[in-house]
């Protein structure tokens, strides 16, 4: 009786330690899969800090703060070739790699919001054709180009992979020219005035061309695609679609924009310089973004940007709501986007072919946008030194060209290995800008682009 006791217990004891073993044995492989909450603050402490030193940098030596942010994520990148487990885990390892890629792109649709924030529709129709015709011009010369160059050297798989290579070079961000000209006393004459006004109208256009073309990619090779209910003989008609249900997305948008204006101007009156105003434009900038890429194929971003440019303008806590969203953009959420971009950056695919691509991509990418606007400003009567300026005060580049970048790699049309390049030219034009401009004021003659433009008949 007490032996067969004795061996029950034995045989409960083994199946007890059998489990236990079988339960450690099964945490311990998911420990590479499910990571403890705490494990990614101590990699967001470093991206904050190395961010903000060299963003502060960088601004010191008159280059935008992305530069140094850039730059940041590269020297954290280079740890992954240092040959440590546990350094190489803190930053690469998948479950870190995921969080920070959700960080990194609800930073991008409030970068885009923000911009949207800042867009004054107001200006624009004080702006005249010279900036229509200028932003025309802008935006044309160097997408031909670029989407040339990704043909010669077939970059992209397709026709709609050269059109989205060119697409990245239609973004400008001339907040270096805004800070040039205010130095030289510039930013209130025609010139200055022209520039700011045309690259409103560019990022306007830059980002229907990225919906169209974003809209294009989602249908071509995602997972539900709109035509994947409809007979054989419809997906002829299929570009068709994408192009109507672009178009329904901007009209819906406007349309509820509308009343999303009516709205936060009751609550406004009601509650004066009050948090939850913001707090209502985030949750509006989400929906937009959400419903744009869930439900109409368009980019989250398009959705963000349109939110911004409905909430921004004429309501009086629009300085308020933007000063919010770029605290919680700028200080979170968009340090880690510019970071990992940063980290991402691998040379390891680089071949002789693909590097001529990229200095061709970067020589399009300058000669584009400064030749383009450049001759649309000489056909707008401007004289040919105001020509040159307009043209250089519009070819600088910042984060919308990485935004666009970054979209045309997910939708698996621009290959990872050009951002080295998008880099080069950020670079390259928020220094050149500003120089050029100053020599191109250096021997000032008493023309029309000095005249304030309140004086100016």
């Amino acid at each position: 009786m007490v032996t067969d006791r004795n061996k029950s217990e034995r045989k409960v004891k083994f199946y007890l330690l059998s489990s236990a073993s079988i339960v450690f044995t099964f945490l311990d492989k998911l420990k590479g899969v499910f990571m403890s909450p705490f494990e990614i603050l101590l990699p967001l402490a470093v991206i904050f800090i190395m961010t903000k030193l060299l963003g502060l940098g960088s601004q010191k030596i008159g280059l935008p703060a992305v530069i140094g942010m850039l730059i940041a994520g590269l020297l954290i990148g280079l740890l992954k070739y240092i040959p440590c487990e546990p350094l190489q885990n803190m930053f690469f390892s998948d479950p870190i790699k995921e969080e920070l890629s959700v960080f990194s792109k609800v930073g991008v649709v409030l970068i885009m919001f923000s911009t949207g924030l800042g867009t004054d529709l107001k200006q624009l129709k004080s702006s005249g054709a010279a900036s229509v015709v200028i932003t025309a011009f802008g935006v044309i010369v160097p997408m031909a180009l670029g989407t040339l160059v990704a043909w010669a050297f077939n970059q992209g798989g397709g026709f709609l992979g050269h059109l989205f290579y060119g697409a990245i070079l239609t973004a400008t961000s001339v907040s270096v020219t805004v800070a040039a000209l205010k130095e030289l006393g510039k930013l209130n004459t025609k010139i200055g005035t022209s520039i700011v006004a045309a690259a409103v109208i560019d990022d306007i256009i830059g980002i229907v061309i990225l919906s169209v073309l974003t809209g294009f990619t989602s249908d071509a090779g995602g997972e539900e695609s709109l035509v994947s209910f409809l007979p054989a003989w419809w997906e002829n008609a299929a570009w068709w679609l994408v192009c109507v249900k672009i178009v329904v997305f901007f009209i819906i948008a406007i349309g509820a924009g509308i009343l999303l204006r009516k709205l936060f101007n009751r609550i406004e009156r009601k509650y004066p310089h009050n948090r939850r105003v913001p707090i209502l434009a985030l949750a509006a900038c989400f929906i937009y973004a959400y419903v744009a890429e869930k439900i109409f194929g368009v980019a989250d971003i398009t959705g963000a940007y349109v939110a911004g440019i409905m909430l921004g303008g004429t309501l009086q806590e629009t300085p308020y709501v933007e000063n919010k969203a770029d605290m919680l953009g700028y200080m979170f959420f968009s340090p880690i986007f510019f970071a990992t971009i940063g980290m991402n950056l691998d040379f390891s695919g680089f071949s002789s072919s693909f590097v001529l691509f990229g200095a061709c991509y970067v020589v399009a990418a300058l000669v584009g946008k400064l030749g383009g606007c450049a001759l649309a400003a000489r056909l707008c009567r401007y004289s040919g030194k105001d020509s040159l300026r307009v043209g250089i005060g519009m070819m600088v580049r910042a984060e919308v060209v990485l935004i666009c970048t970054q979209k045309g790699i997910d939708g698996g049309l621009v290959d990872p290995a050009v951002y080295p390049f998008v880099f080069i030219i950020i670079i390259a034009t928020s220094i050149l800008a500003p120089l050029l401009l100053k020599l191109t004021y250096k021997k000032e003659d008493s023309g029309l682009g000095n005249t304030p433009i309140e004086q100016q008949v």
